[in-house]
């Protein structure tokens, strides 16, 4: 996502909270900065994009933060799936110090944040939504302003609702067709041409098939992200059964070691339920 940032000709300082991460991106013309607060502190606009919450926190606010660099007038967009209320949160300690900020999560897996097709979600003042597009612009081909701070990220856990709906059922689906002895690479064609054709069935079936689940987007980091879905849901007095068991099955493969897998290794979970090999 910064390299399709700085391919556009924006001047870009990068910060890594894993030494060695940016050299390439150094390598591409970018300015490496000791902490992000450095990296803040010559920026018009700065970009967050980390696993958690947690770590969204300690980026702007911890030691030598966004927050403590970051000049009055300066944008945070916040890329990251996390909480709804903790993006409103932010942005109001942010405002205190005449920071504004947009929540902007992705969709669109490793290929999209490759090659600037990610579908962007953002929560926040219009004026600043208009002032992050270009940049966003930068990394993603759908970018909707859908509602104030927060919302962004709310729209993010109902994807990844779906989502965990969609691999589920691409994962039953395959599972069924091995079980009953049929050639699952033509019933993936067959059935792409028919009303269960999704982005799931076409990318992701063929690692489905094969039970090998090289990363794309971490078993992980969607268990995470469902938390948040269903900690929304109970607030709001929804129910959400496949998300549910989606999570009750994400956290038996993190468990079993597979944290680090593509999301569609749900069927891993699927096929040993089913006696196949997993």
């Amino acid at each position: 996502m910064a390299a399709n940032i700085r391919r556009r000709g924006f001047a870009v300082t990068v910060w890594n909270r894993s030494a060695g991460r940016a050299a390439d991106l150094v390598g591409a013309g970018a300015t490496e900065a000791p902490t992000a607060a450095g990296a803040a502190a010559t920026a018009d606009v700065i970009v967050v994009c980390v696993s958690d919450t947690a770590d969204v926190e300690a980026v702007l606010f911890g030691a030598a933060g966004v927050a403590s660099g970051a000049r009055p007038g300066a944008l945070v967009i916040d890329c990251s799936t996390i909480s709804p209320s903790a993006t409103r949160a932010f942005a109001e300690r942010l405002r205190a110090g005449r920071v504004a900020f947009v929540d902007a999560p992705v969709s669109g897996g490793s290929e999209g944040a490759r090659n600037a097709t990610l579908t962007i979600f953002c929560g926040g003042d219009a004026a600043d939504v208009e002032r992050a597009r270009p940049i966003l612009a930068a990394m993603g081909r759908t970018i909707t302003h859908v509602g104030p701070h927060g919302a962004g990220q709310a729209v993010k856990a109902v994807n990844q609702v779906i989502l965990a709906g969609a691999y589920l059922g691409v994962a039953e689906g395959l599972v069924l067709a091995l079980k009953a002895g049929l050639d699952v690479e033509q019933v993936v064609g067959a059935l792409s041409g028919g009303a269960a054709q999704s982005w799931v069935l076409e990318n992701r079936s063929g690692r489905m098939i094969a039970n090998d689940y090289p990363l794309g987007f971490k078993v992980a980091l969607h268990r995470k992200d469902l938390g948040i879905a269903l900690e929304m849901a109970r607030e709001l007095g929804a129910a959400l059964p496949v998300s549910a068991l989606a999570a009750q099955l994400e956290q038996g493969l993190v468990a079993r070691g597979h944290a680090d897998d593509d999301m569609s290794a749900l069927a891993r979970a699927i096929r040993g339920l089913s006696g196949l090999p997993d």
